[in-house]
């Protein structure tokens, strides 16, 4: 089963490290992995989704909490976080197809970045699965590089609520 860890951290060197390397160490694969500053600038979260069954999670999330570092762990439900994901596309476009393109992008609400003489760089987000469905259809004018960032995410509801629940 996936689940998706939010991860709240002092944002110091080597952190990202030891908590990766909790995962590794236990055999644990992460499939996504995002991380960035929080509105509070000593603060990182940590965004990841990995695939385990409940009670080895419990147990690499106990660990986790040992470590200094570590603030808060929260393991998302899917039908209580919002998430995204981010991708860059270059795709072949030469001019007499790029009008395709760019109609393939405007149904997805993705946006043109950057235009080259034979190719377009589309910038989009979303869900995985609107992500690769817009994937599947560029792949016919053949894609030249894709870059994909890992799933970020946070809990739905009020932020005065989670502070009293869980700080």
């Amino acid at each position: 089963m996936q689940h998706t860890l939010s991860v709240l951290v002092e944002n110091k060197p080597g952190v990202l490290t030891r908590v990766t390397s909790l995962f590794a160490r236990r055999g644990f694969n992460i499939d996504s992995l995002a991380v960035g500053v929080t509105e509070d600038l000593t603060l990182s979260r940590i965004t990841m989704v990995v695939s385990a069954a409940e009670t080895p999670l419990e147990q690499i999330t106990k660990q986790l909490h040992k470590l200094v570092n570590v603030i808060k762990i929260q393991d998302l439900d899917p039908a209580e976080m919002v998430y995204r994901e981010l991708v860059l596309i270059k795709v072949n476009a030469p001019p007499d197809r790029r009008h395709e393109v760019i109609e393939v992008t405007n149904v997805f609400r993705a946006k043109i970045i950057d235009v080259g003489k034979n190719s377009l760089t589309i910038e989009a987000t979303g869900t995985v699965e609107k992500l690769a469905a817009m994937e599947d259809l560029l792949r016919a004018y053949g894609i030249k590089e894709l870059a994909r960032t890992g799933r970020i995410a946070l809990a739905r509801g009020s932020r005065e609520r989670e502070r009293r629940d869980h700080y």
